[in-house]
Formats: C-alpha cells, sequence, structure tokens
C-alpha cells in the first residue's frame, strides 16, 4: 500500500498538510510528538511498517502540525487550542466527522484537549507514550524539574537532535545501528529549524492539561512501554488513573516511538481497543540479497597473534565491514563470532560489497569466506528467519578462503551487470532439498 498525496487544510491562514490512507470503516487521525515529517516518515521501513499496520483496518489521517515538516514553518508559538483546532480543521479537509484520535508523546496532550472539547468528534483515544504535565509538579513527581530539562535542551537536546546521536535515549533497541541514526537526524532536520525547534520546546515546557482529565468522557487506551527513557511510565498509569474508564497497558521495552522496538505488540492492542479483533500479525517477508562473511581459521590466528593483538586485528576488521556495508546500501543483521550476516536491497551491490570487505580484510592480512543468496525472508524485529538464511549460510560454508560464493540465483539476478563468474558445479546443501548450483565471483 502506497501513502496517498499529500494535501493541505488552512486553519486561520496556516496551511497544514496531510494525507490520509487506508481504507477501514473507522476515521484515525495519527498527532505525531515534536517533529513530524510525512515524507521522511515512509522512507523508514519500521515506520512505514507501523503506518500501514493502522491503515489496515482503519482510514488513517496524517498530518505536519503547525510549524513542521511540510506545515507553514512561519506560524509562530501556537497554544494547544489552537493546535488542537488544527486537527479539526484537517478532519473537515479529509471530510471525517468523527475520528478516534491516536497521540504520540508530546501529541497525546492536543488530543485530550480536543476529545474534551469536541467529545462529539471524537470515536475514541489512543494514547503513546504521553504525558498530561511535561514538567515536575509537588503531586507530579516522575516528570523532569523544569530546570533540568532546560539544561538538557543546551546540553542534549540542541547538538544532539539534527544529529541523531541521541537515539540511544529515544530509541534503545537501534542505539548500534548507524543508518538508523542517520535517519533521525535527517528526519528532525527536515521536519524543523533550530529557531522552529526552540519554540516547539518552549511551548512543550508549559503543557498541563490534567484538569481536563476528569471531563473526558469517550474510549481511551493508554499504552506506555515501561523502559521508556523519555517520558516516564508513571505518566501513562497518571493518564489513565484519571481519565474515566480509560485502560492501561504496560508494555515491555524501552523504545519511546512506538514504530520501533515491539511494534506488533502496540498495533495489536490499539487493533483489539478501535475494532473489537484481535489479530496475531502476519510475519513480514521481504525479497533480499544475504550476505555471510567468515573469518578462515580464526582460532589459529588468534593463539599465534595473542588476544590483545586478535582482538585489535578484529576490531579493524569489524569496522572495515561496517564501512563496506554503509558505502554500498547494505544492513548489519547480526555478527556471530567473527562474521557478519548482512542483507541488501540489490544482488549488484551486495557483490561489489563483498568483494571490499575480502580486499580489505587482506589488507588486515586475513582471508574470509563469503556466501551470498537472494531469497524472501521473515522479518523478526531486528533479525531474520526463512529457508533464504540457511541456504546463505549452507553457501557460505562451502567457500573457499578469499573466495565469494553466490547461489545461481544471484548470478542470474546480476546478468548485464559485468560482473564476471566462475562455475563451482552442483552442490548438495545440508538441509536443503536439491542441488545447487553455485558460482565464484571472478570480477565485478
Amino acid at each position: 500500500m502506497q501513502p496517498g498525496p499529500v494535501e493541505y487544510a488552512q486553519n486561520d491562514g496556516v496551511h497544514l498538510a496531510y494525507r490520509v490512507f487506508g481504507e477501514g470503516d473507522l476515521d484515525l487521525v495519527l498527532v505525531h510528538g515534536f517533529i513530524s515529517h510525512l515524507d521522511l516518515e515512509w522512507e523508514n521501513p519500521a515506520v512505514a511498517r507501523f503506518l500501514r499496520e493502522l491503515a489496515s483496518f482503519a482510514r488513517v489521517i496524517q498530518f505536519d502540525k503547525r510549524g513542521t515538516g511540510l506545515s507553514d514553518r512561519s506560524a509562530g508559538l501556537a497554544s494547544l487550542e489552537d493546535r488542537m483546532d488544527d486537527v479539526r480543521a484537517v478532519m473537515d479537509a479529509a471530510g471525517s466527522e468523527e475520528a478516534a484520535l491516536m497521540g504520540i508523546s508530546e501529541g497525546a496532550p492536543m488530543c485530550l484537549l480536543f476529545a474534551a472539547t469536541y467529545p462529539e468528534r471524537t470515536r475514541a483515544l489512543v494514547l503513546h507514550g504521553g504525558m498530561a504535565r511535561s514538567t515536575e509538579a509537588p503531586d507530579y513527581p516522575w516528570a523532569s524539574p523544569p530546570e533540568a530539562l532546560a539544561e538538557a535542551a543546551d546540553e542534549l537536546v540542541t547538538p544532539l537532535l539534527f544529529t541523531g546521536d541521541d537515539i540511544d535515549i529515544w530509541a534503545p533497541s537501534l542505539a548500534d545501528d548507524e543508518r538508523a541514526k542517520d535517519w533521525l537526524g535527517r528526519y528532525r532536520r527536515s521536519g524543523a529549524s533550530p529557531d522552529g525547534l526552540q519554540t516547539l520546546y518552549d511551548m512543550f515546557l508549559d503543557i498541563d492539561v490534567r484538569d481536563v482529565l476528569p471531563a473526558l468522557h469517550v474510549p481511551t487506551l493508554v499504552l506506555h512501554r515501561h523502559g521508556d527513557r523519555v517520558v516516564n511510565w508513571r505518566a501513562g498509569r497518571f493518564l489513565a488513573e484519571q481519565i474515566p474508564g480509560a485502560r492501561f497497558i504496560d508494555l515491555a521495552g524501552s523504545d519511546h516511538f512506538p514504530w520501533f522496538g515491539d511494534a506488533d505488540a502496540a498495533i495489536a492492542e490499539i487493533r483489539e481497543f478501535l475494532t473489537g479483533v484481535r489479530v496475531a500479525p502476519e510475519p513480514e517477508r521481504v525479497l533480499v540479497t544475504l550476505m555471510f562473511t567468515d573469518v578462515v581459521a580464526s582460532t589459529e590466528l588468534a593463539t599465534s597473534l595473542g588476544d590483545r593483538r586478535w582482538r585489535d586485528v578484529l576490531d579493524a576488521h569489524d569496522a572495515a565491514v561496517r564501512d563496506a556495508l554503509g558505502r554500498h546500501r547494505g544492513r548489519e543483521v547480526k555478527t556471530m563470532g567473527d562474521g557478519f550476516l548482512a542483507t541488501f536491497d540489490g544482488p549488484a551491490r551486495a557483490i561489489r560489497c563483498a568483494c571490499a570487505v575480502r580486499d580489505a580484510a587482506a589488507a588486515l592480512g586475513l582471508d574470509v569466506r563469503v556466501g551470498l543468496h537472494t531469497g524472501e525472508v521473515e522479518v523478526r524485529g531486528d533479525d531474520i528467519g526463512g529457508i533464504a538464511v540457511h541456504v546463505g549460510q549452507r553457501v557460505s560454508a562451502l567457500a573457499a578462503p578469499s573466495e565469494i560464493l553466490v547461489s545461481r540465483t544471484v548470478k542470474d539476478l546480476v546478468a548485464g551487470a559485468g560482473i564476471e563468474f566462475a562455475d563451482r558445479g552442483e552442490h548438495e546443501l545440508k538441509g536443503v532439498a536439491d542441488p545447487w548450483q553455485l558460482y565464484a565471483v571472478a570480477s565485478a
């Protein structure tokens, strides 16, 4: 499913970018937190998958708040009331009379205010990682003191927000994923300017909708990950305790964003709450080219070099592999001892990356064997599985030192790319039916 076109609603002269996608029986307005960008969200596979899951049971209305993303940037400081009215304007433009509202993080207070003001237009509320107040108070002790947040803005938020180097706070499960960090930095740079960020942050510090909570009379689901490092989980529990009839789900994990970490758990709760139906998630299957690498005779090398020298060599090897992956759009899935499992969205890039890995290893005095196979894999969070993984692993095990061995599937898919192969004949792959024709990369 592709997202709908970006369109614009207007509220008091402010242009608000929005799009509509999905064909469910209910409308779901998605209200993001601090920063959003309608286009870049679809470039991240995890975010796109989360949005598609919502669209599988709802007609989703997604928009960039004033001052962010594709909406007007020069709107200036806006109150929660102004931004709440923006939701109404977007709903009107999208032809939605009544909708469920999903508020993420700082988007939750706006949804709460909208639901209290327009109950006739609010079918239900879903809040993820949200809060009623942004700063500490005598009866709200789990939030940070204002002075601590101000200090954080100077020392952490402003220097790191536009680089993505704070990803370990917002999405700890991706702390070691350089591509995710780069995307997060680019997403934020595209979503707000430095002065706009300061305006948003100043507005955030003034949030306090606690008095509104007892006046809410719409079905409400509050989701919060217990290890959330951005907003303490007690803020979610407080929301549920103060909103009449609200349901609180304490989710496992520590990622603040719902689309990272165990997104399936959040989707399952949201779907059941809004539709009454709980559906076991279908495994996501994608076509990729797998690359398995392995350092030849690593045990003997470790013994001859000694632990400290071997660790230095292995660290240099790992850095070289990651550099090659970055240059050829590969994704590191995991390391296995002294080898890597990575995936690519194209077999020619995978082959050229494998050549770069082999050459970099040779410069370090190492021989590596590399196996490549293209097939459909099942995505399991950050890991992958399926028969294609087993095939790739078996191909790698048959490679000679410094050899890049590929399945016939890979060879056939790169026809015309100028890559030459040497026929290595048919081989039985343990646990895999039928013989497999294998080829060694001769030149790329």
